[in-house]
């Protein structure tokens, strides 16, 4: 089990008449209402939604005068830099800008500073290099809300300095510019703060050209790649834009996109922002990391495949060296945490490591450890760091409150960097851990699925081909994960050398195929024959010509039965409806539980959790809690439950009992009555 905590919907899903009649599939109604659209129209807005989603650029705080001074640069025909950032977001945003005024007939020249040489941000030197190749005006692209004395030095130098950017001002004063774009300035109105730097660039260049859509005709792909890669909300404005670059890239991809995607063998297949995030970024920002990013940019800024195609073998021959140096770095860290295992954030120093690298895996030990991670690479008397969080602990604010020990840092809550001197790491481990101990994360994640199913008709082939409509999935808006409780584990088959499994899971008759990545066997927590809870995405698989519905696993575990006998026994709930069918007990279940109690000597406890190991052998622990709350009902048991611990006594009672008159026996007769009237208009 990956997860502590499950949190699982105890309340039977609502399926909005509205929605059903408005044509959605019960499974897609249920994830829309779920989501808080069980209206048909607002439904419609959110799966549908047009332009009339894109918010208006000038309301930005400083766009205006900014739009004007671009608008100034290309009556003028005046030079232009644009600084960018070395990731994607600041690569795409670059691309975006160039783009843009070159095809405005500017001179338009694209920097983005070495990750290991220049690090992040504006710097003097690039400024003096762009000045000598008489830039006038210099745009920021994802990066520059802190470069205070960058922003003088350009003023010295006489070069007009247009910032756009979207991560946190931080408690300093803004930059000295003439205009300083970003939806995070604490003065800023623009109502969505979660654009990507490209998406804010984009938004420049509305405010500039006043066609939002003619825009992303041309450059949807470019902000929807870095929009996706930076994990921003996929949500309003963002969402429409995304969803516009990837019906590009699969349509009509620019050569860079296009030679990218053949290279890596994703070419036949539809994009997806997953595709996006676990396929073409990844490649994207290897060149950033590895000191290159140029070569990414010279990459979506291609004018055909016979330019892009060797660029694309090389941005990919140098993702699978940032690979090799990632598993390297995170194997020598694991094994020293291993040795010596954390109780607080983990900060970790070395001279051997690859700057470029480290955040990735500062990533994965801090998904392992569930603890922040802070990687530093330290080289003579500095160190450069990258940090991720976990637990959502909001690292901006921990480097904050730590900053009398580092020389720089920035970022966002989630992941940030920093640099800082070889001789003030200890204390700065030393002052996070006394931050973390008083500002813990707000606990460990949680496996939130949002549906329970209750019903095998949810998982047919039609309901899952309907949840693409909810695409793009990301931040706001993620992939749904749906949960089968009390299932068999009828089946467990090692596939890809004993590293994957494929699993078979049970349940009232019906069977599914399901597959679970990255997990072996031993690590399962399962054997077959097992009852289980099990967390999925529910995908539809092809093969060989044929398509089925499977199960993606996200996590399995034990079936919590003392959660659902305890709504039973206790709270007076009833199982689920599709349970209803198989849990509802027969005279032949009632005979056997009050024998088992007449064998005990007529009084049985027990902690509630273990109830199916000691109750009558074989029965299902929640038809059993069925069972005594019939007879609890028609005083033939009496039952007290505190604290976990579960009393039942037999009784004796004058008169024949009719256990199937009981209330609970009646509510579950309508319950199912319901459920199959349900399935049958469904």
């Amino acid at each position: 089990m990956k997860y502590r905590k499950w949190i699982i919907p105890r309340a039977e899903q609502e399926i909005p008449d509205g929605l059903l009649e408005a044509g959605f599939t019960p499974l897609l109604a249920a994830m829309l209402a779920r989501r808080g659209m069980s209206d048909p129209e607002a439904a419609r807005e959110f799966i549908y939604g047009g332009a009339d989603s894109l918010l208006p650029a000038e309301t930005m705080a400083d766009m205006p005068k900014a739009a004007a001074r671009v608008r100034q640069a290309i009556e003028g025909h005046e030079t232009v830099a644009v600084y960018g950032d070395y990731d994607v977001d600041g690569i795409t945003a670059a691309c975006l800008v160039t783009s843009y005024l070159r095809e405005q007939g500017l001179k338009c020249i694209p920097y983005i500073p070495d990750r290991l040489e220049e690090g992040y941000g504006l710097n003097s030197a690039a400024l003096d290099a762009v000045s000598a190749r008489g830039a006038s005006l210099v745009i920021t692209v994802d990066c520059g809300i802190t470069a205070v004395q960058e922003a003088l030095h350009a003023k010295e130098l006489g070069l007009d300095l247009i910032i756009t950017d979207h991560h946190e001002c931080g408690a300093g004063a803004l930059p000295e510019a003439l205009a300083v774009v970003d939806p995070k300035r604490p003065d800023c109105q623009y109502p969505n703060k979660g654009l990507a730097g490209v998406g804010v660039a984009f938004k420049l260049l509305c405010a500039v050209d006043g066609d939002a859509e003619a825009l992303l005709e041309r450059y949807a792909d470019l902000i929807g790649v870095g929009t996706v890669a930076d994990v921003m909300p996929l949500t309003g404005e963002n969402r429409y834009i995304v969803r516009r670059g990837l019906e590009q890239m699969e349509h009509r991809p620019r050569p860079g996109v296009e030679a990218l995607m053949n290279e890596c063998g994703g070419s036949a297949k539809r994009i997806t922002a997953t595709t996006v995030g676990f396929t073409l970024a990844p490649r994207i920002n290897a060149a950033g990391r590895l000191g290159n990013a140029g070569l990414a940019a010279k990459l979506l800024l291609s004018h055909g495949l016979l330019e892009a195609e060797p660029l694309a073998q090389e941005l990919c021959h140098m993702n699978r060296e940032r690979q090799e140096l990632e598993h390297g770095i995170w194997a020598e860290a694991h094994e020293l945490l291993r040795r010596n295992p954390p109780d607080g954030p983990i900060v970790l120093a070395s001279e051997g490591w690859h700057q470029g690298v480290i955040g990735i895996a500062a990533s994965r030990l801090a998904e392992e450890f569930g603890l922040p991670c802070v990687m530093i690479c330290v080289d003579g008397e500095m160190g450069k760091g990258s940090c991720r969080s976990y637990g959502n602990f909001n690292l901006f604010d921990a480097l904050r409150a730590c900053s009398d020990y580092l020389e720089g840092y920035g970022g966002h809550a989630l992941a940030a960097g920093l640099t800082i001197r070889r001789d003030q790491v200890s204390q700065f481990r030393a002052a996070l851990a006394e931050y973390y101990r008083h500002c813990p994360a707000p606990e460990h994640p949680a496996l939130e699925c949002e549906l329970c199913i209750e019903d095998p008709a949810m998982l047919t082939m039609e309901c899952v081909e309907s949840l693409e409509l909810l695409e793009p999935y990301g931040a706001g808006n993620p992939r749904p994960t749906l949960c089968l409780t009390d299932v068999v584990l009828e089946r467990v088959t090692p596939i890809g050398g004993g590293n994957h499994l494929k699993l078979r899971l049970g349940k009232g008759g019906v069977e599914f195929d399901c597959v679970m990545f990255s997990r072996r066997e031993s690590e399962l927590g399962a054997r077959e024959g097992d009852r289980i809870d099990a967390a999925f995405y529910p995908q539809i698989n092809e093969f060989r010509g044929r398509r089925s519905v499977q199960l993606l696993m996200v996590d399995v575990r034990r079936a919590d039965t003392c959660r659902e006998c305890e709504d039973i026994l206790v709270s007076g709930d009833l199982p689920g409806a599709w349970e209803c069918e198989a849990l509802c007990p027969e005279r032949r279940d009632f005979v056997r539980v009050w024998r088992w109690l007449e064998r005990s000597g007529g009084e049985v406890s027990g902690k509630l959790a273990e109830l199916g190991s000691w109750g009558p052998e074989g029965m299902n622990p929640a038809k059993t809690a069925l069972c005594l709350r019939a007879m609890s009902e028609e005083s033939l048991a009496g039952l007290k439950c505190l604290a976990g611990e579960l009393n039942i006594t037999a009784l004796k009672r004058e008169g024949k009992a009719n256990l199937d008159e009981s209330p609970v026996m009646e509510a579950l007769r309508s319950r199912l009555a319901e459920y199959r009237e349900r399935r049958r208009k469904t």
